[in-house]
């Protein structure tokens, strides 16, 4: 055999296609197969280590303030503008107007009887929304669609008063038009716990209204308590939680019913005492002039000695 045919021999047979008769051994079953890792029992496992890292990105959003208690005013119209970026509606009141009201999740949104969602809102539909003043902005308690039948409460100054067609108009501290209610014969007018007549409703009357609405989107009247008509004179005593002596502003929390006050005064015609101040307790003759509680005199109870 040949110098070069010698070794081109070896060569084949060292890269192991030379020789049919050489057989090749296989690789060991380890090498091609990878074994399981073994896991301590106290050793967490990559998977479970990812679940616990993970963040809920609900959980980086903070919580929603509660509502403010107030009574609801209802507004009926149908939608005129929806914004979902911003959250809030534009609704054309069925009395004339328009009203922007903002609604979150913690606003509840009804089909009928049924719970819906802000989905279920469109331009047109026909909404009734239970609102209140939350700071500067009306605020939607709950929206009403479909004709649902609904019932509202609403405080404020009658602007006039139709008995010929049983139509009040009503001017609320939320919105800045006036509502349309109507009164039937079932109507109820109470002047302090009493049934009165429909004389008593006069512009500048501070009533409370509470109605239901009608299918056909008129808010009619079920029951109307005459508050204060313009004249009459009332005594306040409770406890001062808000002073502007700049506006003549006094605010109090009656100790009678709880409820807060805005009473108007004149710091000329009644100097301020020197005891008036935020938590005093006051008692403040006033008069209604149609639209605010105007002081008359005022007395401050003196603080007690220890």
């Amino acid at each position: 055999m040949g110098r070069v045919a010698w070794c081109g021999f070896l060569a084949a047979l060292l890269s192991g296609g030379g020789l049919a008769g050489v057989a090749q051994t296989p690789a060991p079953a380890q090498s091609m197969v990878s074994e399981p890792k073994s896991v301590e029992p106290n050793e967490p496992t990559e998977a479970a280590s990812d679940a616990d890292n993970a963040i809920d990105p609900a959980s980086l959003l903070p919580d929603l303030p509660s509502l403010p208690p107030a009574n609801a005013t209802l507004i009926g119209g149908t939608i005129q503008k929806l914004d979902r970026i911003r959250d809030e509606i534009t609704v054309q009141a069925f009395g004339g107007g328009k009203e922007k009201i903002f609604f979150d999740p913690r606003s509840r949104i009804f089909l009928g009887t049924q719970l819906g969602s802000a989905a279920d809102l469109h331009l047109g539909d026909r909404v009734y929304v239970d609102t209140i003043l939350d700071g500067s902005m009306v605020f939607a308690k709950n929206i009403r669609l479909r004709n649902a039948v609904v019932a509202g409460e609403s405080q404020g100054t009658i602007t006039s008063y139709r008995a010929d067609k049983g139509e009040l108009l009503l001017r609320d501290a939320i919105s800045p038009h006036p509502m349309k209610v109507v009164l039937t014969a079932q109507t109820r007018i109470l002047q302090g716990g009493r049934a009165t007549t429909g004389g008593q409703l006069v512009p500048g009357t501070l009533v409370n209204v509470k109605f239901g609405s009608q299918q056909d989107g008129d808010d009619v009247a079920r029951e109307i308590s005459v508050l204060a008509v313009p004249g009459m004179n009332f005594t306040f005593a409770g406890r001062v939680t808000g002073l502007d002596l700049r506006l003549g502003l006094l605010v109090i929390t009656s100790s009678i019913d709880n409820k807060t006050y805005e009473i108007s005064f004149d710091p000329i015609l009644i100097p301020p005492d020197g005891n008036l101040h935020e938590s005093a307790e006051v008692t403040v003759l006033t008069r209604f002039d149609g639209s605010h509680y105007v002081a008359r005199s005022m007395t401050v109870q003196a603080p007690s000695r220890q």
